[in-house]
């Protein structure tokens, strides 16, 4: 009983640490990545589609994202998508292609995006000992309900605080790297 709690308390955790992932692989570091465009919707035909469905995303030089849309008329729907987000990127639209290129970025961005890391470090972290505190529930209900001894309800705790400690060093060492990440030159 107590393992089937811990076992979905760790997936729970490790759905705290893929959200956190793809939170930060958003995240632009002055280098191309096809994860930067991975939240950007389309609206096309009065369907809103992402658009890694309605295009090949490519980074064919370090500072550069070309997007070859598989439909030609969805080029111009793209292309306002692109300028609708929050990515700050004007997009350079040659008919077929769209490319967009990565600009360095400046000390002061490094600076905010670094602070932004560190809040979705911290909401993950919240996260993990959330789903901490509703086992921590259940393990006390099993006991009350006489389903566990106290000792089963203390060896519970222990493991669950491992699982938790665990897990939250993980996601620091997550955020550690993405701040590596966007303060290197």
């Amino acid at each position: 009983m107590i393992r089937e709690l811990l076992q979905e308390t760790e997936s729970r955790m490790r759905g705290a640490i893929t959200s956190l992932q793809a939170d930060l692989a958003a995240f632009r570091t002055g280098r191309a990545s096809p994860h930067l465009l991975d939240r950007i919707i389309v609206e096309m035909y009065g369907v809103e589609m992402p658009l890694n469905q309605m295009a090949v995303v490519s980074v064919p030089e370090p500072q550069q994202i070309a997007i070859r849309p598989y439909d030609a008329n969805s080029i111009a729907a793209i292309e306002r998508a692109l300028l609708k987000s929050d990515l700050g990127i004007m997009p350079n639209n040659d008919g077929k292609i769209i490319r967009l290129n990565i600009p360095r970025l400046t000390e002061e961005r490094r600076r905010d995006l670094s602070k932004l890391v560190g809040k979705r470090v911290e909401e993950a972290k919240v996260a993990v000992r959330n789903v901490r505190r509703d086992a921590l529930n259940d393990l006390r209900d099993f006991e009350k309900e006489k389903l566990i001894s106290e000792d089963d309800l203390h060896q519970g705790q222990d493991d669950l605080q491992e699982l938790t400690d665990r897990y939250t060093k993980q996601i620091d060492e997550i955020g550690e790297v993405k701040e590596a990440e966007l303060m290197e030159v």
